[in-house]
């Protein structure tokens, strides 16, 4: 069945976008009402993240309320909850990967969301998304000129996993704000110059 005028109307497109992103935007208001989030050419209004929960608050009684502080490696956003909307994150533990939609709000100064769904997803689907995003936004200024900070990000990254014995490829693609192009790039001017070896396929560590 064909939607009508005013159900298209309602629903606003869910941009797949990153944290970092979220938070470049800057929001349009109206007599203090928040209208929309300008980024470059695109009104938004609702999001679709892919992001870890690293906190969580949730107020029982006759005030419900909740909050999730969700990460995905280039910025943090928090998530808020009212009443009987609690229930959407309850369930939610500190270190669950987490797919969610919602509408963005501001409020003294501060960038939210006001989330309609909260799904828990395999962490790998961080990786797929980065990746969909990158190649979704050609046009964006991404760091793709290996230069001596990204190689030094890489090398960092690489060093502070030492106690951790080495740090996956997938991990570091994830941490370091960089194209995954970029990224390999200098992963393997770092193994061919010996800085890093690669003890197994796909984990890093430092030779120093």
């Amino acid at each position: 069945m064909a939607e009508t005028t005013g159900e298209i109307r309602k629903r606003n497109i869910a941009y797949k976008l990153r944290i970092g992103d979220v938070l470049k935007g800057v929001p349009m208001m109206d007599e203090g009402k928040f209208l929309f989030l300008e980024l470059g050419d695109r009104k938004v209004v609702r999001v679709n993240i892919l992001a870890n929960c690293v906190d969580k608050f949730i107020q029982e009684g006759e005030k419900q309320f909740g909050s999730l502080t969700v990460d995905d490696a280039s910025g943090q956003l928090k998530l808020k909850v009212f009443g009987e909307d609690i229930d959407r994150v309850k369930n939610i533990m500190q270190g669950d990967t987490l797919q969610i939609i919602g509408n963005m709000r501001e409020w003294n100064g501060e960038i939210y969301m006001i989330p309609e769904v909260v799904k828990k997803v395999d962490a790998r689907w961080l990786l797929v998304r980065k990746l969909e995003i990158q190649n979704a936004r050609k046009d964006l200024p991404v760091d793709e000129k290996g230069d001596n900070s990204l190689k030094n990000q890489v090398l960092d990254k690489i060093k502070g996993a030492e106690a951790d014995g080495g740090i996956d490829r997938e991990t570091l693609v994830m941490d370091v704000e960089a194209s995954p192009e970029a990224i390999e790039s200098e992963v393997k001017k770092l193994l061919e110059d010996g800085l890093i070896y690669e003890p197994r396929p796909g984990r890093l560590r430092y030779l120093g």
